[in-house]
């Protein structure tokens, strides 16, 4: 077969071949999108401390599911074993997962384990709190913490110990109830990148002490334990004077005050009144039993001659600082001759230093959410590892961000209203207030009364203000046509304020989840101003 044959025939395989490489580079190695029910791929902890619910719920707004924390103030615990484990050595690895923190975060977690392999015999119902893992990585907020925690645990090949390792400056956690994804991407030159909502926050590499808590290798040499400091190491580098002598003219007991023999009482001063005399507004109450109470007496108020007066009662000359006042006598300090320093045992090679090239992680062998938290609407959603950032972006734009666009533009639009409502709440105010002024007019007394009845009403339903306008407009005409032309022309019956229409059970699901549903008006709170009837 010639050469140009061969090629021929070679063509198709080499076309085949790249494309199935294409396809293969596409796929994530995990990907969870809760699209069906969790229940037979993940295992709920069977540990007794874990009392939290989960739950396959809607994300509120969307038809996308996800695993829900379903109550507040709980343990959650629940892993899904892969399939087979995730290397983390080779190449590049993406850690992505969604969460919506639906009703806030003020004290948890909403971070994923990344499990190592665990011994023989393992069950995944003994997940918990000290089930050993590769990374710990997501948010966390509670008091002063308020991060997304990304933690490597790495085994020391000189010890066999694990080591926990904290990033020194991860991003902190979004303050708002809109669905957020979380990405780490560990690079094969030792990087490793923290974005929220696929933009970069944080940037670290796994070898720098600058960048890691402890750092990931440990210092080449350690303060030696066993040696100890000598007792006649002398560690102050300043000593009183041995050679000082106090003087003679220093008196030590020479008080701090003395009384200002300079001063002379101001003129208008009442020297025979009392700083506070009795309120003589005040009565004493008609129950008032002098046998059982005791004999009454009124209450004090301060003495209304001593307001424009500089000052009542006894004047006595004020106090000033004394000149003579010296204090303690102390010897002055200087420079101690048998000062060595600040005392440091001598360093010395340290045995747990290592040299590394890069980490020596372990694989993830499942992946688990193991949290505490007082909040409930916790909502996780599509969780991936992926060899391509690409495809992890691509999951990215097709998950998630349709959603959070959603949520954002309805977030604008109720803080839009909220604003609205606010300035016609001002505008409200001081439409009632001028109403009630017009109710105290002496030529509508007949009518105060029906008045008033009409502003509560208002007041209890913001949104009639135009018809509660309109309806103390008609009594005010109608009390003015009587008042100039006279007559016995009845007064225009008020028009009665309509009742606004409450939803029904509903149109009031219609309009989403409790967690956007306003409260229900309350009659027994509303304010009331039965005072002003009675004025």
């Amino acid at each position: 077969m010639t050469t140009g044959g061969r090629a021929v025939l070679l063509l198709p395989l080499l076309v085949a071949s790249a494309l199935f490489a294409q396809i293969r580079a596409s796929d994530p190695l995990f990907h969870e999108s809760f699209d069906e029910g969790f229940e037979g791929s993940w295992v709920v902890s069977g540990k007794e401390e874990y009392s939290g619910v989960w739950k396959h719920e809607k994300s509120d707004g969307h038809e996308d599911y996800g695993l829900l924390v379903s109550e507040p103030a709980r343990k959650y615990a629940i892993v899904k074993e892969l399939d087979s484990p995730v290397t983390l050595k080779d190449g590049t690895v993406v850690l992505q997962f969604e969460v919506r923190l639906q009703n806030g975060l003020e004290c948890g977690g909403a971070y994923l384990k990344y499990i190592r392999p665990q011994e023989a015999g393992w069950d995944a119902k003994e997940f918990d709190n000290d089930t050993p893992y590769t990374i710990m990585f997501g948010p966390d907020k509670c008091g002063s913490t308020n991060k997304v925690h990304f933690i490597l645990k790495h085994k020391n090949p000189k010890t066999g110990k694990y080591v926990e390792h904290h990033l020194k400056s991860p991003p902190s956690v979004p303050y708002d109830k809109l669905s957020h994804v979380y990405t780490a991407i560990l690079k094969p030159d030792n990087e490793v990148r923290i974005l929220v909502d696929g933009e970069e926050k944080s940037k670290a590499n796994f070898l720098s002490a600058d960048d890691f808590e402890p750092a990931l290798i440990p210092s080449k040499t350690i303060p030696d334990p066993d040696d100890k400091k000598p007792e006649d190491w002398d560690e102050r580098a300043k000593i009183p004077d041995p050679a000082a002598v106090k003087p003679d003219d220093w008196d030590e007991d020479a008080p701090t005050e003395i009384l200002d023999e300079e001063a002379t009482k101001p003129e208008g001063w009442l020297d025979d009144e009392p700083e506070e005399v009795d309120d003589p507004e005040a009565a004493k109450p008609e129950d008032w039993d002098d046998e059982e109470d005791g004999e009454w007496e009124a209450p004090k108020i301060d003495n209304p001659k001593c307001e424009e007066a500089p000052g009542c009662g006894e004047w006595k000359r004020p106090m000033k600082q004394n000149p003579a006042y010296k204090g303690k006598w102390h010897a002055p300090l200087i420079d101690n001759p048998a000062y060595k320093g600040i005392w440091k045992p001598q360093e010395i090679p340290n045995p747990e230093y290592f040299e590394l090239d890069k980490p020596d992680f372990d694989p993830i062998a499942a992946i688990g959410i193991e949290i505490w938290t007082m909040q409930d609407g916790i909502l996780f959603d599509n969780i991936l590892i992926a060899d391509d950032e690409k495809v992890a972006t691509a999951i990215l734009e097709k998950t998630w961000k349709p959603k959070f666009d959603v949520e954002k533009e309805k977030q604008k639009a109720e803080e839009a209203a909220a604003a609205d409502s606010e300035d016609l709440s001002e505008f409200q105010k001081k439409i009632f207030s001028v109403l009630y002024k017009i109710a105290d007019i002496p030529f509508l007394e007949p009518y105060k009364i029906k008045i008033i009845d009409i502003i509560e009403k208002g007041e209890k339903q913001p949104n009639i203000t135009i018809s509660i306008l309109a309806s103390v407009a008609v009594i005010l005409v109608t009390v003015l046509f009587r008042t100039i032309f006279g007559g016995k022309k009845p007064v225009a019956p008020v028009k009665p304020v309509a009742e606004v229409k409450k939803p029904n059970a509903t149109e009031a699901d219609a309009a989403g989840s409790s967690g956007d549903k306003e409260e229900k008006e309350d009659d027994t709170t509303a304010p009331r101003r039965r005072s002003r009837r009675e004025t």
